[in-house]
C-alpha cells in the first residue's frame, strides 16, 4: 500500500473525501467529497495486474453512474426548494437520493458491480472498500432513510443476496463481498432504529473485517482449496479464523453477537418483529457459509513433506492478529450486562 509516495497522497485524499462529505453542511458539499473519495480510490486500486485495471474501471464506471444520479436529485431538490441545505427531500427525489448512495455502497439489487470489483481488487483494498468506502455513504443516507416499503426490500434483498451468494462460491475475495453485503442489510437495518445501532454495527463489522481480511493477506490465501495448505504447526492460524469467523457471524457468546442483539432489539421496539427473524434466520445461512471455510482445514489432517515444512515466525504483525483474535473470543461477557 505505501510502496510508492504517490500511494501515500491518494490514501491521504481518500481519507479527506470523506471527512469533507460526513461534515458538509450542504447536499453539493457532501457530492464534492464523495467525488474527491471516488477520484483518490481509483489509483489506489489500479496497477499493472489486469483483473486489478478490470476492476477499477468496473469501480468507476458504477460510481460515475451513481454519482450522476446523486447530482440529478440534489438538482431537483433545488429546483423545487431552492435549498442545497440538509433537509429531507420530497418522495421521488429521495427515493432518487438514496438509490445513487445505494449504488455506491453496493447494497443488493444494485450490487452487481461489488463482487467483480473484490475479485480483481488486493486484500488491502479490499479492506477499504468494505469499511472505509462505506462510511460517508451510510452517514448521508442516514438523513433521508426511514421504514418504507422501498427500504423494507432493500433489507431484506440485501440480506438475503449476501447469504445466499455466498454458498456456491470457492473465492475467499467473493465469500467476503457477499458477506459484506449481507452485514450491509443489517446496518441499514440499524438506521431505522436509532444511530447507535448502525454505528456500533459497523464498528464491530469494520474490526472483524479487517483482522480477517488482514490474515488472509498474511497468509496469502485467495481461494477456497488454500485453507488446506495452511503453514501451522501449533494451530494459532486456524484457531484466529476460527474465532473472526464465528464472531462476525454473530454467534453467541462471541462478541459480534452484541451488535446484532443491539439491532434485533431495536427492530422489536420498532414494532418489526418479522423483519427481526427474518434477518435472523437469513443470518444462519451466513454462518454456514463461514464454517465451510474453516471446519475442513480444522478437521481434515493434511500431509506435509519435511521439506515443505518451515518453523513459524512470530513477528509483532502475527501478535497484532493474535490480540485481534483474542478480541473476538468470548472472553468479554460484560458487554452483554449493558443492554
Amino acid at each position: 500500500m505505501f510502496s510508492y509516495p504517490a500511494r501515500l497522497l491518494f490514501l491521504v485524499s481518500l481519507v479527506m473525501g470523506t471527512l469533507i462529505s460526513i461534515s458538509s453542511n450542504s447536499w453539493f458539499g457532501a457530492w464534492v467529497g464523495l467525488e474527491v473519495n471516488l477520484l483518490s480510490f481509483i489509483p489506489l486500486l489500479s496497477n499493472k495486474n489486469m483483473l486489478a485495471t478490470e476492476a477499477a474501471l468496473k469501480y468507476f464506471l458504477t460510481q460515475a453512474m451513481a454519482s450522476i444520479f446523486l447530482f440529478t436529485s440534489i438538482i431537483l431538490y433545488l429546483a423545487y426548494f431552492k435549498l442545497f441545505i440538509f433537509e429531507i427531500p420530497s418522495f421521488p427525489v429521495s427515493l432518487l437520493f438514496c438509490t445513487a448512495l445505494l449504488v455506491k455502497l453496493g447494497a443488493a439489487p444494485l450490487h452487481f458491480w461489488f463482487p467483480g470489483v473484490m475479485e480483481g481488487s488486493s486484500w488491502m483494498n479490499n479492506i477499504i472498500l468494505m469499511t472505509w468506502q462505506k462510511l460517508a455513504p451510510v452517514i448521508l443516507i442516514s438523513y433521508v432513510f426511514s421504514m418504507s416499503l422501498f427500504s423494507y426490500i432493500i433489507i431484506c434483498l440485501s440480506i438475503m443476496v449476501g447469504a445466499v451468494g455466498g454458498l456456491n462460491q470457492t473465492s475467499l475475495r467473493k465469500i467476503m463481498a457477499y458477506s459484506s453485503i449481507n452485514h450491509l442489510g443489517w446496518i441499514l437495518s440499524g438506521l431505522v432504529t436509532s444511530n447507535p445501532a448502525w454505528l456500533v454495527y459497523f464498528s464491530f463489522y469494520s474490526f472483524l473485517s479487517v483482522s480477517i481480511v488482514s490474515l488472509f493477506n498474511h497468509l496469502q490465501l485467495t481461494q477456497f482449496g488454500q485453507l488446506f495448505l495452511i503453514d501451522d504447526t501449533n494451530g494459532v492460524n486456524k484457531i484466529m479464523l476460527f474465532s473472526n469467523f464465528l464472531s462476525l457471524g454473530g454467534l453467541p457468546p462471541f462478541v459480534g453477537f452484541f451488535p446484532k442483539w443491539l439491532i434485533i432489539q431495536g427492530l422489536a421496539m420498532e414494532g418489526l418483529v418479522l423483519l427481526a427473524i427474518f434477518s435472523t434466520c437469513v443470518t444462519l445461512l451466513v454462518l454456514f457459509y463461514y464454517m465451510r471455510i474453516f471446519f475442513p482445514a480444522i478437521l481434515v489432517s493434511t500431509y506435509i513433506s519435511k521439506w515443505h515444512f518451515k518453523s513459524p515466525r512470530w513477528s509483532s504483525l502475527n501478535t497484532i492478529f493474535g490480540v485481534v483474535s483474542l478480541l473476538s473470543l468470548p472472553l468479554f461477557p460484560l458487554f452483554y450486562l449493558f443492554l
